[in-house]
């Protein structure tokens, strides 16, 4: 994005995401979160931020909605929701357990995790899962709950054509005695990594995240942007599944360029204007 116009952009772990660590954790209900949208803003720019454009993913998606229709007003400029509409993920949230459940309660290294978020096809980009995933595991060693040590981040540890990869045994078994491998660099203790927070325990919120949004979002007094993954009149980014910014992160920073210039929220870089944006030739 800095390098189509020139802004500012402020990345934030939500609760239950990396190394965030509020009171309350499992509190993840609508206006928690879209609370502590606003308090991470006013936290880093002051009671008087300036102007924001809120972008949000999914369950993300709907909670700058509501951040952009509550606690932020009126410093939320422009709003910009990825593949998130009412109806279908309100279809979708009686099968999230099912979902839940069919996903690895756990994997042997971040390596395995960053794998397996490519192979199930939730990311189809490796470069962007070898970031994100870190975000959404934790490490224990022994029993689960005995450590809770943040990941760091991968490094070039994932093969960049992961064929070769997606041979390897991903799912911890718990029941499975550490291979001769795994003991010469952990000789004691069979580490494995687990999901950073177990979503099927926030089932009573699921519900508080997505109805009501498509109102919401219509309501929202500023100019909007929706992408969404498929075959749609707004702004199509196929090929792509749902983490659409992380599958095509360059279109995706594409279209967020010309919708902050199209609204006068920044102006473009001069090296990318011609390239990217013709229409300001």
């Amino acid at each position: 994005m800095t390098s189509r116009v020139t802004c500012r952009v402020l990345a934030m772990d939500l609760r239950g995401h990396g190394a965030t660590q509020v009171r309350h954790a499992d509190d993840l209900s609508t206006q928690t979160m879209s609370r502590d949208v606003a308090n991470v803003v006013r936290a880093t720019y002051g009671e008087i931020p300036p102007p924001i454009i809120l972008v949000g993913h999914s369950m993300g998606g709907a909670i700058a909605v509501h951040a952009t229709c509550g606690a932020l007003q009126p410093s939320v400029v422009g709003l910009v929701v990825i593949d998130v509409v009412e109806g279908s993920a309100m279809d979708v949230l009686h099968s999230m357990q099912n979902f839940l459940r069919g996903r690895p309660k756990s994997f042997k290294t971040i390596d395995h995790a960053i794998e397996w978020s490519v192979k199930s096809g939730q990311i189809r980009n490796l470069e962007s899962a070898k970031v994100s995933m870190v975000g959404q595991v934790r490490r224990f060693e022994g029993e689960e709950g005995e450590s809770t040590e943040q990941v760091s981040p991968v490094g070039e540890g994932v093969a960049e054509g992961h064929e070769e990869f997606y041979d390897l045994n991903y799912a911890t078994d718990k029941a499975e005695t550490a291979t001769s491998e795994a003991s010469l660099s952990e000789p004691e203790t069979l580490s494995a990594y687990c999901w950073r927070i177990d979503l099927s325990k926030a089932e009573k919120y699921w519900d508080g995240w997505f109805r009501g949004i498509s109102n919401l979002f219509l309501s929202c007094n500023v100019p909007k942007l929706l992408m969404l993954a498929g075959k749609f009149m707004m702004q199509v980014l196929p090929p792509c599944g749902h983490a659409v910014h992380e599958d095509t992160p360059d279109k995706v920073a594409d279209a967020l360029a010309s919708f902050m210039i199209r609204h006068k929220f920044a102006e473009a870089r001069s090296e990318t204007k011609s390239s990217f944006y013709p229409f300001m030739r």
